[in-house]
């Protein structure tokens, strides 16, 4: 499997490719590397966003490997705008399920970033609630912050 790594401010990332579609973005630096025309054109996107351009992630080909519901709610992840967040219950009432339900696939996403769960908040109070990848909660809000900078210039 094709593999490509870059340095992020979130620290080292790595990009898979498996029958022309990106299957997961992981923390850490791969062990092989490979320099496939789709492993660098992501590559070069990710860093456009990391280096404050609006990004549209949306026509990279992706290979999710989920439950039915699990890919239901990623796919509402993708629709989510650049900059812009929703909660867990507003993300329930749209597709079905719960706000744990939800909470659960989102929790699951194997593409931090391209499948921008890092854009879902919990409905109440003002944190950002809870974060798998990176360095958890910090590590959302520098996504949202840097969405926020790239929109308010």
């Amino acid at each position: 499997m094709p593999q490509l790594s870059f340095h992020s401010p979130l620290g080292a990332l790595t990009l898979s490719e498996e029958d022309g579609r990106i299957v997961s973005l992981d923390e850490g630096w791969g062990r092989d590397q490979s320099e496939t025309p789709l492993l660098l054109q992501v590559r070069d996107m990710m860093q456009d966003y990391f280096d404050g351009k609006a990004v549209d992630f949306q026509s990279i080909p992706l290979m999710l490997c989920g439950t039915a519901y699990q890919e239901r709610v990623w796919a509402a992840l993708r629709t989510i705008p650049h900059g812009q967040t929703r909660s867990y219950a507003e993300l329930a009432r749209s597709i079905g399920g719960s706000p744990q339900s939800i909470g659960q696939a989102v929790a699951r996403n194997p593409l931090l970033i391209l499948i921008p769960c890092h854009r879902v908040l919990p409905s109440h109070g003002k944190n950002y609630g809870d974060y798998s990848g990176f360095d958890g909660a910090e590590s959302k809000a520098f996504l949202l912050d840097l969405e926020r900078e790239i929109l308010t210039p």
